[in-house]
C-alpha cells in the first residue's frame, strides 16, 4: 500500500506532464488507444465516485456560516468562463464544432484539481472546496442551459438529454462515494491515498482516446484550439480574481476564486461533447485537460511566493513574540 501511496503522489505531482505524454503517444499511434472511446463515460464516473470519497459534511459548512465569497464564487464561474468561450470563439472565428466545444469547456463546473492549486496559492481553500463541491451540483442545471443558449447557434444542444447525462456521469457516482464514505470510513481513510492514482489513470485514458480519435484534427486544428483555450483559461484567472476584488473579498478568497473560476472540469467536458457532439468537439477539453494542469501550478507558484496580509501579520507577530 504504501508503494502505491508514493506512486499516487508523484501522479499528482506531474499530472500535467503526464498528461502531455499520454497525448503525445496516443497522437502517435491512434489506433492502439481508440478502443478506450467508448469507456470515456464510465471513466468521467470513476472519477466523480472518487471526488464523493473525499467530500464531508464539513465541505459544506461554509455556504451556511459564510455564504457571499461562495455565491460571489460560483456566479463568476458560470457567468465569466461561458461568456468569455463565447466571445473568443467568435473573435477566433473557430468552427461550429470547436466554438460549441469550448463553450462547452466554459459552461462545465470547476475541477478538483484545484483545490490543490488553491492550497499552493495560500487561497481559502475551504472555499475554493465549497465552490467546486456546489458548482459540480448546479452542473445539471447550468451546463445544458448556458449550453443551449450561448452553442445552438453552431450546433444542436438537448438540454434535457445533457442534463440527464451529467446526473448518471457526475451527480450518482459523487453521492455514491459520498455514501461509501459515511458508512465506510475506517476502509475509505486506509485506501483514500489511492484515489489519486486511479482519478489521474482514468483522465489519462480519456484523453488517450479522444486524443487518438482526433489524430487528424489535432495536426490541421491544434495550435487554434491551444490559443482558444490559452485565452480562455486566462481570462478566467483574471477576471475570477478581478472581480472577487472589486466585491471587496480579501486576498485568501480573491486567489480561491480566480483559480476556481479558471479551471474548469476538462473531463466532463470531453465526455460530454463526445456523448452529444462529436470527438471533435472534445478537443478544446482535451487541451484544457492539459493546460488548466500547467496554468495552475505557475499561478500557485507564483501566489505562494507573495503571502497574503493575513500570513504576513502572523509572521509579524511571532516575530515580537
Amino acid at each position: 500500500m504504501k508503494t502505491l501511496e508514493k506512486i499516487s503522489a508523484l501522479a499528482g505531482k506531474y499530472f500535467a506532464v503526464l498528461v502531455i505524454l499520454a497525448a503525445v503517444i496516443s497522437f502517435i499511434f491512434p489506433s492502439t488507444f481508440l478502443v478506450f472511446e467508448s469507456y470515456i463515460t464510465l471513466l468521467l464516473g470513476i472519477v466523480m465516485f472518487g471526488m464523493g470519497l473525499t467530500l464531508k459534511p464539513i465541505d459544506f459548512k461554509l455556504v451556511v456560516t459564510k455564504p457571499l465569497p461562495v455565491i460571489i464564487g460560483i456566479a463568476a464561474q458560470y457567468m465569466i468562463m461561458p461568456l468569455a468561450a463565447f466571445g473568443i470563439a467568435y473573435l477566433l472565428r473557430l468552427p461550429p464544432e470547436l466554438a460549441a466545444g469550448l463553450v462547452l469547456l466554459g459552461s462545465v463546473p470547476g475541477g478538483t484539481a484545484s483545490n490543490v492549486m488553491v492550497y499552493l496559492a495560500r487561497g481559502n481553500v475551504a472555499l475554493s472546496v465549497a465552490m467546486t463541491s456546489f458548482s459540480t451540483m448546479l452542473a445539471p442545471i447550468m451546463t445544458p442551459l448556458l449550453l443551449y443558449l450561448l452553442a445552438g447557434q453552431w450546433l444542436p444542444v438537448n438540454p434535457v438529454a445533457m442534463f440527464l447525462s451529467i446526473i448518471q456521469v457526475i451527480i450518482i457516482p459523487i453521492i455514491l462515494g459520498f455514501l461509501v464514505q459515511r458508512f465506510f470510513p475506517v476502509v475509505v481513510d486506509k485506501s483514500i491515498a489511492v484515489v489519486p492514482l486511479i482519478s489521474v489513470t482514468a483522465i489519462l485514458i480519456i484523453v488517450t482516446a479522444v486524443t487518438a480519435a482526433n489524430a487528424p484534427n489535432v495536426a490541421s486544428a491544434g495550435a487554434l484550439v491551444f490559443a482558444a483555450v490559452f485565452l480562455h483559461n486566462g481570462f478566467g484567472l483574471f477576471l475570477g480574481y478581478l472581480a472577487a476584488r472589486l466585491l471587496g473579498l480579501d486576498e485568501n478568497d480573491r486567489r480561491a476564486i480566480s483559480i476556481e473560476v479558471g479551471m474548469q472540469n476538462s473531463g466532463l467536458g470531453v465526455s460530454l461533447a463526445t456523448t452529444h457532439f462529436s470527438p471533435f468537439a472534445a478537443l478544446p477539453s482535451v487541451w484544457g485537460a492539459i493546460w488548466h494542469n500547467i496554468s495552475g501550478p505557475i499561478i500557485a507558484t507564483i501566489w505562494a511566493n507573495k503571502p497574503t496580509e493575513k500570513v504576513k501579520a502572523n509572521t509579524n507577530l511571532k516575530k515580537v513574540n
